[in-house]
């Protein structure tokens, strides 16, 4: 299974930027990675692995519709496996900045959630987004963004979604999940720009019924399986949100600062979120899941950044039926990036877990090599 994946991996490599015709476009990334230890909340394994390895298909059918396939396959020595992560139609000539995107995509919330990974500035990310979004949320829906004709950068999204990728829980409407969202932003002048968003995501998914379900099956893998299974019940790649709730409130903030406009060659970025999940439960006295991040990233070359990052996680864990406790993790995390090329990166990432009442911490280091091939698209702000 090894040699397969990597010669996919291999397969990839090779795939170059080229036009079946003039309104397709085929791009591919690789995320080939080193870890050292297994942590809290886990986003990737010990050990050499693939992390969020894509194929991209992007058609432009005339002037009407845009579409794109994205294919992501991942690969450790605990797991592997491969999904179609966007597959959708969007359209291009609807009046009042309207666009109508239907199909598989990514829920345009928070600041990371609707960008790719591989554009993120840390291998892993942030504390928040691994418990409540699984570290990013896709699903299949409807969803319709319009850009107001304002002075100011302004943007509303509304989605409507199955929910069958937010977690283990029991469906029971056809609309498991909604979300709302809207962003500003603007110019402070030639070197200075801001943005920031409130996003709201309404899961209709049965949640206590998906944690009874959880726990049923923890409970089985703990008799069978003691002694691997002690090592972390929320180590890992993330599949869905660990922790949720009926609402999940989303507020983000970015500033970013770059002489005379020249993010090329040196910019600072900071940029802050903060997650509120309420009614985690129908257990009176269960209370809310909060956490947030900030961070700092500063290019001091063009070929060259450095960044921290700083996440306060606190959530509510039912320890016995309808009893919960509290349990949080703390995490700082460090890296230099080198990018030889625009379509390469090396990354070095060392991070600092302290838990309370959440298994898995440990402190890791975490090598990451990224390389594209084909034209991407820009990466948003």
């Amino acid at each position: 299974m090894k040699l397969k994946v990597l010669t996919a991996a291999l397969a990839l490599a090779s795939v170059q930027a080229y036009a079946l015709d003039d309104a397709t476009r085929i791009s591919a990334t690789i995320d080939a990675y080193y870890k050292s230890d297994n942590s809290a909340l886990g986003g990737r394994e010990e050990g050499f692995g693939l992390g969020h390895t894509e194929l991209s298909i992007q058609h432009r059918f005339g002037d009407l519709f845009d579409s794109r396939l994205t294919a992501v396959a991942e690969w450790n020595d605990e797991e592997h496996g491969a999904d179609v992560e966007e597959a959708y139609l969007e359209t291009l000539q609807l009046p009042a900045g309207l666009t109508l995107r239907a199909g598989r995509f990514l829920a345009d919330i928070g600041y990371l959630n609707a960008q790719h990974t591989h554009a993120d500035h840390f291998a892993e990310r942030p504390s928040v987004y691994r418990a409540f979004l699984g570290s990013h949320y896709y699903d299949d829906g409807l969803g319709l963004q319009a850009l107001l004709p304002t002075d100011i950068y302004w943007k509303l999204s509304a989605a409507a979604f199955t929910g069958d990728h937010l977690g283990g829980f029991e469906s029971g409407p056809t609309v498991g999940a909604w979300t709302l969202s809207t962003k500003l932003g603007d110019d402070i002048d030639e070197s200075q720009s801001w943005q920031a968003g409130f996003s709201y995501l309404r899961n209709r998914m049965d949640l206590h019924a998906g944690h009874e379900e959880e726990h049923e099956e923890e409970h089985e893998h703990e008799e069978e399986h003691e002694e691997e299974h002690a090592h972390d019940a929320h180590a890992g790649h993330s599949h869905g949100a660990a922790f949720a709730g009926k609402h999940l409130y989303i507020a983000d903030a970015v500033w970013k600062w770059s002489p005379s406009g020249n993010n090329q060659s040196e910019q600072l970025t900071l940029s802050a979120e903060y997650f509120r999940a309420t009614d985690i439960s129908e257990e009176p006295g269960a209370g809310h899941h909060d956490g947030w991040y900030t961070s700092a990233v500063y290019r001091f070359a063009p070929e060259w950044s450095a960044g921290v990052r700083y996440g306060d996680l606190n959530v509510r864990q039912e320890h016995e039926e309808g009893e919960y406790e509290d349990a949080g993790l703390k995490e700082t995390t460090l890296m230099v990036a080198w990018n030889p090329a625009h379509t390469q990166t090396v990354r070095l990432q060392y991070t600092h877990q302290n838990a309370d009442e959440l298994s898995g911490e440990d402190n890791t280091i975490l090598l990451q090599y990224l390389i594209s091939f084909g034209a991407h698209d820009a990466h948003s702000f």
